[in-house]
């Protein structure tokens, strides 16, 4: 007998049964005893209510917020002290006064997905984390200015063709065609160009 015989043979003996129940399951409605309503009685003493935790602002969770970006222009900026209600619209902000890039040209990315503005760090970090990092994408080639005192003095240093001599130019100048062009072949070839142009009419 095989096993899906067995088990028609076992189904068809229970269904043949009558169902019977036994009397501590089975009970009259019609003989029910009136019961009047429960009320519960009352407390001895009215609950609290829950105080919501206040916590001082010098107590409260504090981020350190690390802003990379391995592509042109180079940012390694840090936020230390970022409370977890500090949305990404305001990390973006702090970004744009110490490189110059304005907001609108930034898209912070976490984890390597882009974060809406509206978000918040707690939003993002685990309740044990210290410290959360973000990759900065910069678009249509806005370029970073540093607003430090060292950076602003532009005077000082070489200047005119002496800049146009030096390899450090010709690398930059190569660096922001292949930000604009995004070819790496037409950067190199319109740098050369450039270069000779420069060297034929000196």
């Amino acid at each position: 007998m095989t096993e899906v015989s067995f088990a028609r043979s076992f189904l068809a003996a229970l269904d043949a049964r009558p169902v019977k129940l036994s009397a501590d399951h089975v009970e009259d409605p019609k003989s029910y005893a009136a019961r009047a309503a429960y009320i519960l009685p009352k407390m001895p003493k009215p609950m609290s209510k829950r105080k919501a935790t206040t916590v001082a602002p010098g107590q409260e969770r504090s981020l350190t917020v690390l802003v990379k970006s391995l592509r042109n222009p180079p940012l390694d900026i840090k936020l230390s002290s970022q409370t977890p209600n500090t949305s990404v619209l305001d990390i973006k902000t702090a970004v744009s006064q110490d490189t110059g890039i304005p907001v609108d040209k930034m898209k912070l990315l976490y984890k390597k997905k882009p974060v809406v503005d509206s978000k918040v760090l707690k939003d993002l970090a685990g309740e044990g984390e210290t410290s959360i990092e973000f990759s900065v994408m910069v678009m249509g080639g806005a370029a970073a200015i540093k607003s430090t005192p060292a950076q602003a003095e532009v005077a000082q240093g070489q200047s005119g063709s002496e800049v146009l001599g030096t390899t450090e130019f010709w690398d930059d100048l190569r660096g922001f065609l292949l930000q604009r062009i995004r070819d790496e072949k037409t950067a190199e070839d319109l740098t050369n160009t450039f270069q000779s142009a420069w060297k034929a009419k000196a």
